[in-house]
Formats: C-alpha cells, sequence, structure tokens
C-alpha cells in the first residue's frame, strides 16, 4: 500500500491576456479603486479643529473623518448599520449576477490583477512565462524574476504605507515614518500589510479564492436557477458529437450543425485566460470568481472565424434549460427591500444626529443621601457632547420639580464646550422631603444655551429616589 499525500501539490497557473469588453470594465474598476484607495489620503478638506484631511481616522482622539461627516465613538452603531448594509448588498447582487463582487471588487481580485500585469510586462505573456518558469537559472531568468519581485515589493509597500496614512495627518506621517520618528504601530502595521499584500497577491494568488475565502464555500446557498452566471452553452458547443477543431469540411458553422459538431473549436483559449486554473467547460465551479474574462476570450475566437457571439455568457440554469430567467423573485425583493430600509435607517440617522448630545447617569451608591437639614440628595454623572466645530456654552436647569429644588453643579453650572470636544461633570440634586410624593420621581435636565441663541435646546431624563421613610403623604412604592 503506497502513501497518499493529503493534500494536492499546487499547479501553477499562469493567465493569458485578453481583450474584450469586460477586460475594459475590470481595468476602468481598478484603476478607480487605485486612485481612491492610494489619493483619498492626500485629498485636502478644511477643519478648524482636526488635520486638513478628507478622511482620517483619528484614534486618539476617538473621532472618525469623513468629509464634512465626524463619527464620534458612541456613533459606532453605524458602523453595525454598514456591515449590514454590505452584506445585504453582497446578498442582493450574488442572488441577482452571483460573484460579481469577486470578480471586480475584491480586494484580492484587484490586487492580484495588478501583480500579474507587472509580471506580464517584465516577463511577457501566458507562453513566455510558461517556458521561462521551465527554463534552468541564469542571469536573464534571475533579472526577470528580481524586477518581477521588485516592483511587487514596492507595490505592497505603497499598499501598507498608504493604509497607515488613513489614521494620521498624511503628509506629517510619511515623513515621520521616512524619518524614524512615527510611532511602533505605524511601522507594525504597514509592514503587515506589506508582507499580506506580497505573499497573498504574489504567491498565493488563486490559493486564496479557493482554500481561504468562505464565499467561495457559500456562495451555492445565495444561488438559484434564476441567477445570472457564466455559462458555457453545452448544447450548442457540444450537439451530437462534441467540439471539435476546425479542418475540411468542419471549417464553417453550417457544416458543422449539419454533421452534428459543436460549436466550440477546443481552442482553450477560455481556459489560458481564467485567473483561478479552471475550465468552464467542465460547468459552474466554486472556484470561478465571475470574472467574465473566458466571456471575453470565447467571443475574440467566435468573431475571428464568423460564429455568432454567446457561447460563453451570463445566462442562467433557467435560460441554459430553456426556461424564464426571474430576477426579482421572492428572495431577491426581500433582500432589496431590506437593504434600501437599512440604507435609509442609516441615512435618517446621520441626518438627524443631534449638535449637542447629554447623557445622565444616576449615581447609585448610594442612590440617596439624607442631609442634617433633612433634605434629601441624589447624585448624577452627566456627559455632555459637542459635535459641531464651534465653542458652546450652556447653563444647566432643572424641569419638572419643585421651584425649592436645588441644583449643585459646583463650578460648573454653566458648561463651556469645546469644538468636537466632551464634558463630564458630577452634579447634585436636594429635595425638600415636604414637596416628595413618590419614591421615585421623574424629572429633566436641561441645556439651556448662552452663546447661540440658534443652539438648540437639550434635555435629559431622569428621577430622583427618596427612602420610602422619607416620602409623606404620596405612594410609598418601589
Amino acid at each position: 500500500m503506497t502513501d497518499q499525500p493529503q493534500y494536492q501539490a499546487r499547479i501553477p497557473v499562469y493567465p493569458r491576456s485578453v481583450k474584450g469588453r469586460f477586460r475594459t470594465l475590470k481595468t476602468a474598476v481598478l484603476l478607480l479603486a487605485y486612485a481612491v484607495y492610494f489619493l483619498l489620503p492626500w485629498l485636502r478638506w478644511e477643519r478648524d479643529n482636526a488635520p486638513d484631511q478628507a478622511v482620517l481616522f483619528d484614534l486618539v482622539g476617538r473621532k472618525f473623518y469623513i468629509f464634512d461627516l465626524v463619527v464620534y465613538a458612541q456613533d459606532i452603531f453605524w458602523l453595525a448599520g454598514i456591515l449590514i448594509i454590505f452584506a445585504l448588498l453582497l446578498f442582493f447582487v450574488t442572488g441577482l449576477a452571483g460573484r460579481v463582487w469577486c470578480g471586480y471588487f475584491c480586494f484580492q481580485t484587484l490586487w492580484t490583477d495588478l501583480y500579474m500585469f507587472v509580471e506580464r510586462w517584465i516577463q511577457g505573456d501566458r507562453n513566455a512565462r510558461m517556458k521561462l518558469a521551465k527554463a534552468p537559472w541564469s542571469g536573464g531568468k534571475i533579472l526577470k524574476y528580481g524586477l518581477t519581485w521588485l516592483a511587487w515589493l514596492l507595490i505592497a509597500v505603497a499598499t501598507g504605507v498608504t493604509f497607515v496614512l488613513y489614521w494620521g495627518d498624511a503628509p506629517v506621517l510619511l515623513e515621520q515614518m521616512l524619518t524614524g520618528q512615527a510611532p511602533f504601530a505605524a511601522y507594525a502595521t504597514a509592514g503587515f500589510l506589506t508582507l499580506t499584500t506580497y505573499v497573498m497577491a504574489g504567491l498565493a494568488r488563486e490559493q486564496v479564492c479557493t482554500y481561504m475565502c468562505p464565499y467561495a464555500r457559500f456562495q451555492g446557498v445565495m444561488f438559484d436557477p434564476n441567477t445570472l452566471i457564466i455559462a458555457y452553452d453545452a448544447k450548442r458547443g457540444e450537439r451530437e458529437k462534441g467540439r471539435q477543431k476546425p479542418r475540411k469540411g468542419l471549417m464553417k458553422r453550417e457544416e458543422r450543425i449539419e454533421q452534428g459538431v459543436g460549436d466550440c473549436i477546443d481552442c482553450s483559449y477560455c481556459f489560458q485566460v481564467c485567473p483561478v486554473g479552471i475550465d468552464i467547460r467542465d460547468g459552474l465551479q466554486y472556484q470561478c470568481i465571475s470574472c467574465a474574462l473566458c466571456i471575453d476570450a470565447c467571443d475574440t475566437i467566435m468573431d475571428s472565424i464568423g460564429y455568432p457571439r454567446g457561447l460563453v455568457r451570463y445566462t442562467s440554469e433557467n435560460a441554459l434549460e430553456g426556461k424564464p430567467t426571474r430576477l426579482l423573485n421572492a428572495k431577491n425583493i426581500g433582500y432589496g427591500l431590506a437593504l434600501l430600509i437599512t440604507i435609509g435607517a442609516l441615512v435618517w440617522s446621520v441626518t438627524h444626529r443631534p449638535e449637542v448630545e447629554l447623557a445622565v447617569y444616576q449615581v447609585r451608591q448610594p442612590l440617596a443621601v439624607i442631609l442634617s437639614d433633612g433634605r434629601v440628595q441624589n447624585r448624577y454623572r452627566i456627559k455632555v457632547n459637542n459635535k459641531t466645530d464651534e465653542t458652546l456654552t450652556y447653563r444647566l436647569e432643572l424641569k419638572g420639580l419643585e421651584p425649592s429644588a436645588e441644583l449643585d453643579a459646583g463650578n460648573f453650572r454653566e458648561l463651556t464646550l469645546r469644538p468636537e470636544h466632551s464634558l463630564q461633570v458630577q452634579v447634585k440634586v436636594r429635595r425638600d422631603p415636604r414637596h416628595i410624593r413618590q419614591v421615585r420621581e421623574s424629572f429633566r435636565f436641561v441645556l439651556q444655551p448662552v452663546n447661540r441663541t440658534d443652539a438648540p435646546v437639550v434635555e435629559h431624563g431622569t428621577q430622583f429616589y427618596t427612602p420610602p421613610a422619607q416620602v409623606r403623604g404620596g405612594k410609598q412604592d418601589g
């Protein structure tokens, strides 16, 4: 009995270049994505209280700046909303058109595409690269491989450093990194992303999509017979006698149809351009990332021999079987409605966020104190967050209690709030038990603007607790 290896050795993939409408679309998406990623940290945006950077994730200040929007730590639930939107969008698009995210927008696809472009530019197209890989080591091979690896490394370094620049003022942070003055976290993050980019896009490539990405495994759950997939029309390509290369008597399409031979001339161009190394003619496979390069390849061959396009195309299982395709089925409509509702809720939350937020926390150890003059005292911790870019002054008042109720805020009766800062104070509320009718009574803290008449009045409700023995003439519940 011979030992069998547990894992198959990797079979190198050497994708061939191709031209066509889907390749053009992929290139356009790639250029747009790189322009946004690499240039966005350098886009200036005038700010009064932060660096003039359009997109800045300030971890020290616990604020994210996205153009005119400032996201604070207490707005972290927005992140949950964004993640839900991305998930629903992924499900919705996948239900309609399969793995188009993987083929056009995934970071792994974008960076691998760039790495393969560099490899092709230095080493040549598919046949040249295969020949170079099999050739013995020589000066020419070392030079080509060395230039390729160096270019990959430079791209990886640029990727890692650019990511770090989103977390600080880009010009200042880059200068600090070049002069060795940046924080250790900046170098560690840039180094980690440099390494992962080089390995994933340069060495692992299709292995990431095939073995590491979970999306390839659970995508089938979101597919249905109406989902648009990239498929080979086997009925047309094979017919009764399968696919055969053109030869005398099988050159024209009419001749092939008459003899029962398929339109596929078995050129394997669709297989050669596939970045994950599968043959689309074998049917739908989980490795397929729906990049549609095989469609461009097949259309190119069909055009050259005068056959109609569409032997490999975007279609559905129902369409291949002659049934109607219904993209707007109950599942996709449900995903779409959920997506629209979530987007609407997030937009409403962002647009209706108050300029000033007031939070009140009752100090519970103890809930109430009986003073020497018989009055009942409760303590509260008040936090005010100024989300504007102006300095605001507020006066703290009580609402809903008798006029004799006393508010003791120490030296903070008027609160001055710096732009995009928060302030936390301890206050005490004292009441005469003769005015207390219940163990728990509701009232509100009110912030009245002092220096700006158009500033919003802010209120927050809470409760005043009185020990039952001190309640006179009222309910003693609680």
